[in-house]
């Protein structure tokens, strides 16, 4: 076997690089439009070849996707680095980045946290709703609930539902549409 034959046995062609990185050969072809892949070269029948690399240029593609980038943000990010003429400018701009990514992730983390903290004051109170005193009462007798739910108040996530702001917009046949604000 020759080298160039050697190395095109070694090339993957799509359909076998969307299999083992689970991607479709539509979003593939994406990636390449948006350039953040490039086939290594067309097989004789016209098949886009990739070299073994691409496998981890998709995972790449995959991890940024999961840190919250988009692909615009993915091909910015490498127009950006292979414009830049010294490597340490290039590296300050990643750093900047990754910082900036860190921070937002941090953010959001700490949002499902708090969102995770409402869930569980909400279903601790609504656990106690499983005893109720008045089971057969409306839903209307849980806005005025007087159940011991061993809260000083209702969580946000429950009392949003509850609230009484609620009963200004329904009647006693069901919904009844409230004049909106004028515009200003």
């Amino acid at each position: 076997m020759t080298t160039t034959s050697q190395h095109a046995a070694q090339l993957l062609r799509i359909g076998d690089l969307a299999r083992q990185t689970g991607k479709t050969v539509r979003a593939i072809h994406l990636y390449e439009e948006l350039g953040l892949l490039r086939p290594a070269t067309r097989s004789s029948g016209g098949f886009r070849l990739y070299e073994r690399s691409a496998v981890d240029r998709m995972r790449w593609i995959d991890l940024l996707h999961n840190m919250g980038f988009s692909l615009q943000e993915m091909a910015e990010l490498l127009r950006s680095w292979w414009s830049t003429d010294l490597g340490p400018d290039a590296m300050e701009r990643l750093r900047a980045l990754f910082l900036r990514k860190r921070e937002e992730t941090r953010a959001a983390l700490e949002r499902y946290q708090q969102l995770e903290r409402e869930l569980t004051q909400g279903l601790a109170y609504l656990e106690t709703c499983r005893e109720c005193a008045t089971p057969a009462a409306s839903v209307k007798a849980c806005v005025d609930c007087g159940q011991d739910h061993g809260m000083t108040h209702e969580p946000t996530l429950v009392a949003g539902i509850t609230s009484d702001v609620d009963r200004t917009r329904h009647g006693a046949r069901g919904y009844v549409r409230v004049a909106e604000p004028e515009p200003r």
